[in-house]
């Protein structure tokens, strides 16, 4: 069932993304940064059995701003790929300080969610210390393999995944290290690490259609901030 899930989650993050897009533009991504780091936040206090391996939920919205910051630098330049991860940076330490601040306070006598709150968002400065880090290396991380690889391939599917493979590897790798060691098992820890990372990599693969699809979306006209922009040749099509 978990499973089952996890790939309708998927589906509706992509769609989500794009709807966004669609609509609003580079607006329309600046605004999905803070949904999907702060979404992802709240998600990954809570761990499930996927695929026979331990692992935590927030993966599939958290690995969907490596789609955002591609589309960003793939049609308005590494500047603005910049600033949505500034943006979704700045959320995510709003978040949790505004979080911080909740808990603090004395609880009514008929309060019903105090202690819940306390459960999830107790967890959150350990969590975020090592969300913001791994978030802002491995996302500026993207922007730059990106352009990288922009300049010195043409397929565009080459660029979106390399780059993301490396930047989500990073991003496993110091995540798990900050905010879970010392609070599971090694082996446990071990199997969030590869969990996680197989996850966002899976999110990677499949985010490569809805990026050639950003593309048709921008040579036909249907989004209004990029409606003036070149239509691309036949030859870049095959790429």
């Amino acid at each position: 069932m978990n499973q089952l899930l996890w790939a309708v989650m998927l589906l509706f993050n992509f769609i989500a993304i794009m709807m966004a897009y669609r609509f609003w533009g580079k607006t329309g991504l600046y605004i999905w940064m803070p949904i999907s780091v702060i979404v992802a936040n709240i998600q990954v206090t809570k761990t499930v059995m996927l695929f026979g391996m331990e692992a935590t939920l927030g993966n599939i919205v958290y690995a969907t701003s490596f789609l955002a910051t591609d589309i960003l630098s793939e049609y308005y330049g590494s500047e603005a790929a910049k600033k949505a991860v500034k943006i979704g940076f700045f959320s995510l330490v709003t978040m949790t300080i505004l979080m911080q601040f909740a808990l603090i306070f004395e609880s009514a006598p008929n309060d019903i969610a105090g202690a819940s709150l306390q459960t999830v968002f107790g967890l959150m400065p350990r969590i975020a210390l090592g969300s913001l880090v791994a978030y802002i290396i491995s996302n500026l991380h993207d922007v730059f393999a990106f352009n990288f690889w922009k300049k010195r391939t043409k397929p565009l599917w080459i660029r979106n995944n390399f780059s993301t493979f490396v930047s989500q590897t990073i991003d496993s790798v110091l995540f798990t290290a900050i905010a879970f060691a010392g609070t599971y098992e090694m082996n446990v820890l071990i199997q969030i690490f590869v969990s996680t990372l197989v996850l966002k990599w899976i999110v990677a693969i499949c985010d490569t259609p809805f990026m050639y699809l950003s593309r048709k979306w921008v040579r036909t006209g249907k989004i209004a901030d990029l409606a003036q922009v070149e239509p691309l040749s036949g030859d870049q099509l095959l790429h």
